[in-house]
């Protein structure tokens, strides 16, 4: 028998024992002899009820105000000088109020699964069966609900490991969190919408930096994407190109630099690309150049030096997925495309692409949030220079996610890192769900079942 029923059907068709479970948890189970149950539901009550009172109203009350008494010195007769008086943790104030509201959540999960539990055993009893003993609901918990099983244990691990901080770290952004409130020293407080409007157009530095990075961000997740995608496509139908020898061999030459750590390559092409490297010092003692070229110093450069370099990076991961794809394209679509007249660029055209395009299109979208979130080769590249003197703590080439970055670990202006956290996360979301919808994984899955 299924254990339907929402709470108002519960609280008709219920008898006394399953609504004395309203008030009392666990109760409609310790009616019916299910003791362990009934005690363990009971217990999480008690359990709630005791953290409420002695800490969790206090903590909600903290989340609302984000602390009332500030940090400072006063003068102590008692001594002869002043003394530091301990204030409240804005902080601390916000996880404890976040944590609450997580484990009301929890406990709410857990009042409702109460009720079906003890609707459940009276609809059972009600049709001439036994209520199940606990013994029973292990066996279901390692059987048929084994599924349940396993994920609890993950389930709460994402709750406390990424649901925590990511709630937080969402807060942060409608507060003043930033260098002149910094706990314990200083309170900071709720503001609002007030960092969304300063960052979108009520601060002319801060909008005048966020639009011209974000334009950028997106010229460089464009460039980096399809540069690696085309490329990555191109080395692929050359390796696996009906004659070509070795096969297996180029394949792992392009792999290795997958193996070799991003931080370890990037920084190697730093030394070698600043004005006294070796790049630069060959191409002086050959005579090509009179002056170092400004690879990493002129907005311009540095700005194609770092798509450049990314392909070293990005095309291996497209040639291998590509590979897989081609060598499992059947042969027979081609033969009969070359008997019916089919050139090498129509057969690409008409089956090669629509195979790979299938396959890849996610992929690509993946990609291009990835490369809009891409840390590691600006920051380990250029650091975000060459600076600008009108924009705030944010170079030239300095992505939305280095700008964060940097706002967080060098100006401690935490409510802005936040906003753009969000503002990044917005346009994320809402470019792959719109592109997602639009490929043909999507529109076109039975076709290529």
């Amino acid at each position: 028998m299924k254990s339907t029923g929402n709470i108002y059907t519960i609280c008709k068709d219920g008898d006394f024992k399953t609504r004395l479970s309203f008030l009392i948890m666990g109760a409609g189970n310790l009616l019916r002899r299910q003791y362990i149950k009934g005690l363990l539901f009971l217990a999480a009550e008690a359990a709630y009820l005791f953290y409420m009172i002695s800490f969790g109203w206090s903590g909600l009350y903290d989340l609302v105000t984000l602390g009332t008494v500030q940090q400072g010195s006063v003068y102590d007769p008692s001594v002869g000088f002043n003394v530091t008086v301990t204030g409240d943790n804005s902080m601390l104030c916000m996880i404890y109020g976040v944590l609450t509201l997580l484990l009301t959540a929890c406990f709410l999960v857990i009042y409702y699964v109460n009720l079906k539990s003890a609707f459940y055993t009276q609809r059972l009893v009600e049709a001439g069966g036994r209520a199940p003993s606990f013994t029973d609901d292990l066996k279901q918990l390692l059987d048929q609900k084994f599924h349940m099983t396993m994920m609890t244990v993950p389930l709460l691990g994402i709750g406390a490991f990424t649901v925590l901080p990511l709630i937080f770290m969402i807060l942060i952004a409608f507060t003043n969190y930033d260098r002149s409130h910094q706990p314990p020293g200083n309170l900071f407080d709720w503001v609002g919408l007030q960092n969304f409007r300063s960052m979108l157009w009520e601060n002319d530095l801060l909008s005048g930096t966020f639009f011209p990075v974000l334009v950028w961000t997106l010229i460089w997740a464009v460039a980096a994407t399809v540069s690696c995608y085309l490329l990555g496509i191109a080395v692929a139908l050359l390796i696996n190109k009906q004659g070509i020898r070795f096969k297996p061999l180029w394949r792992t030459i392009l792999v290795l630099t997958i193996a070799i750590p991003q931080f370890i390559s990037l920084l190697v092409m730093r030394n070698m690309l600043n004005r006294f490297g070796p790049i630069n010092t060959l191409l002086q003692n050959a005579g090509l150049i009179d002056s170092a070229l400004p690879f990493l110093t002129d907005v311009t450069w540095a700005r194609v030096t770092v798509i450049v370099v990314n392909l070293w990076i990005g095309i291996p991961y497209t040639m291998l997925m590509t590979s897989g794809i081609l060598m499992n394209i059947p042969t027979d679509l081609y033969e009969a495309a070359r008997i019916d007249g089919a050139g090498p660029f129509k057969m690409f055209v008409k089956i090669t692409m629509p195979q790979i395009w299938f396959v890849t299109a996610p992929f690509m979208i993946t990609q291009f949030i990835g490369n809009i979130n891409n840390f590691n080769v600006i920051y380990l590249l250029t650091g975000g220079e060459p600076l600008a003197t009108d924009y705030y703590v944010a170079g030239k080439t300095d992505l939305l996610v280095t700008w964060l970055y940097k706002l967080t670990a060098d100006e401690k202006d935490y409510n802005l890192a936040s906003t753009i956290g969000i503002l990044v996360f917005i346009i994320s979301i809402v470019f792959s769900l719109i592109a997602y919808r639009r490929t043909s994984a999507y529109k076109k899955e039975e076709q290529f079942a």
